[in-house]
């Protein structure tokens, strides 16, 4: 039996077939397949690609950079096109040092190894024969997350190395940057993606991708993501994974994906809330938390709900402690209904 085992087993071995390139092929998350490659393909920031692209041109005259501005924006795809623009594929790897400061944000990573690439030189000529600065590029990502000690140790090694070596920091508050950092840099904002570019840019990539979706469904998406275009690409590739191949995009689905609460359920606690119910308006509250949905996600769609022109700063206010306190880990259910207490309040 264990004969007549193994010569199967060495047959069927033998009569398997090679697999192929493309059946072993990951699959890569739409975020990082719709990358921009260039500063060109960034979407909607005319002014920081202008100036960058002028910069890559000239390259000697590159100068520490601080981009800054909200999540999704493009701010990290800006620093690697600038990278591909001054280095080319050959020299980018041993050109570039790329660091998430949220991880590796203590004053050890500066001293070891940014300050050890820092402080190696570089030569003026790419493999293919073109021109390229003598200088490397460290790209600290999320940099606002770094110490306080990590960020002093920085500003010296910005010193000693300014000529081998430019620092680009990427941060979401250019506040909780120091300023002997940020006085050292050119400082580039990074607008919120209006609507006309962002379901510009889905709608393109709906169609690379061969998908069915309708306008309200791009709309909704668009909403939901907040300017967020990596927020917007994420809850694509997600609604359609869960549609399937050849199935309509649907409004449903953008509720399904970012964890809103559908505008039905939304106006059980709207309508309580304009009548003036404080016992509807804890049962309403409380069934949304019952059925999964964040006490977060719950604020902020009340919030674009209270904000109007005859809002009360009360009402505000309570909307911002209530956040703080979300943040801190206080009881969803409490903080909502401290809210939509002021908001029913009538004095």
């Amino acid at each position: 039996l264990q004969e007549n085992f193994l010569l199967n087993f060495a047959a069927s071995k033998s009569d398997a077939k090679p697999r192929s390139a493309s059946s072993t092929k990951r699959p890569t998350p739409w975020v990082e397949k719709y990358r921009p490659a260039t500063l060109d393909e960034v979407s909607h920031q005319e002014e920081a690609v202008a100036v960058l692209k002028k910069c890559a041109a000239e390259g000697a005259d590159l100068p520490n950079l601080l981009f800054y501005g909200s999540p999704g924006t493009g701010k990290t795809s800006a620093a690697l096109a600038l990278a591909r623009d001054l280095f080319g594929p050959d020299l980018l790897r041993d050109r570039l040092l790329e660091l998430n400061a949220s991880d590796e944000r203590g004053i050890g990573v500066i001293r070891d190894k940014v300050k050890t690439f820092a402080q190696l030189t570089a030569n003026a000529k790419r493999p293919d024969g073109k021109a390229c600065p003598p200088l490397k590029l460290i790209i600290l990502d999320e940099a606002d997350n770094m110490t306080t000690a990590a960020q002093s140790a920085l500003r010296r090694t910005m010193e000693v190395c300014a000529k081998t070596t430019r620092f680009c920091l990427i941060c979401n508050y250019v506040s909780r940057i120091i300023p002997p950092i940020s006085s050292r840099c050119a400082k580039f904002r990074f607008k919120p993606l209006p609507q006309a570019a962002l379901l510009k840019r889905v709608g393109e990539i709906c169609s690379a991708e061969r998908l069915t979706a309708t306008d309200e469904f791009l709309r909704a998406l668009v909403d939901a993501s907040g300017g967020d275009l990596r927020k917007a690409l994420t809850y694509l590739h997600s609604a359609a994974r869960y549609a399937g191949p050849g199935q309509q995009l649907t409004v449903g689905l953008v509720h399904e994906m970012s964890g809103a609460v559908p505008p039905d359920r939304f106006a059980v606690l709207t309508g309580a809330l304009d009548q003036r119910r404080t016992d509807a308006v804890t049962e309403a509250v409380r069934n949304l938390l019952l059925d999964g949905y964040s006490g977060e996600q719950v604020l902020n769609q009340l919030h674009d709900h209270l904000l109007t022109d005859q809002v009360r700063p009360r009402v505000l206010e309570q909307i911002g402690l209530a956040d703080r306190a979300l943040t801190d880990g206080a009881d969803e259910f409490l903080q909502l209904c401290a809210v939509c207490a002021i908001a029913t309040d009538r004095n």
